[in-house]
């Protein structure tokens, strides 16, 4: 029997890892307040037999994954921004091969180091890239919302965890 972590997991504690080799080893070190789109979907094909009427065959299609959206963020940097240029001036190569990047979403525990479960989204494009309202208090390089596109989804456990 698994063992389970003594304590629930949180949404309130994560980060956000980026990585697009094609711009160097780590893009990004943001902190975003909130995250949302980490889902999957399964197409569900119904096959009806003939002569059959009362009953149908569900099989499972395609896997479908959401759009990653990140709000409302902060950054000593313009990595971000840099990745969306390159995406806008890149060739289909460069947009199919260069430009993808690997997107880690980690859960944390209560005492914001330990992690609890890690998504790792991969070859992931920079969608959209919102600025906030702009205020003169304010020092930090900010987004006010990003989404990415992402094709697969994976899920790791931490190590002797559930």
């Amino acid at each position: 029997m698994a063992a389970f972590p003594p304590y629930p997991f949180t949404a309130f504690n994560f980060s956000v890892e980026i990585n697009v080799p094609f711009l160097g080893p780590t893009l990004c070190n943001a902190a975003f307040s909130e995250c949302d789109g980490l889902e999957m979907t399964m197409d569900v094909k119904t096959i009806r037999e003939g002569g059959n009427n009362a009953q149908q065959i569900r099989l499972i299609g395609a896997v479908n994954y959401g759009q990653l959206t990140l709000k409302r963020g902060m950054t000593n940097n313009f990595d971000l921004w840099d990745w969306f240029d390159a995406q806008q001036h890149a060739t289909p190569q460069q947009l199919r091969k260069d430009l993808r990047g690997d997107v880690d979403v980690v859960l944390l525990g209560s005492d914001k180091k330990t992690e609890q479960v890690r998504f790792i989204l991969k070859k992931c494009l920079l969608t959209k890239l919102k600025a906030p309202a702009l205020n003169a208090k304010d020092g930090m390089v900010a987004v006010e919302e990003m989404q990415l596109s992402y094709e697969s989804m994976t899920l790791k456990r931490p190590q002797g965890g559930a």
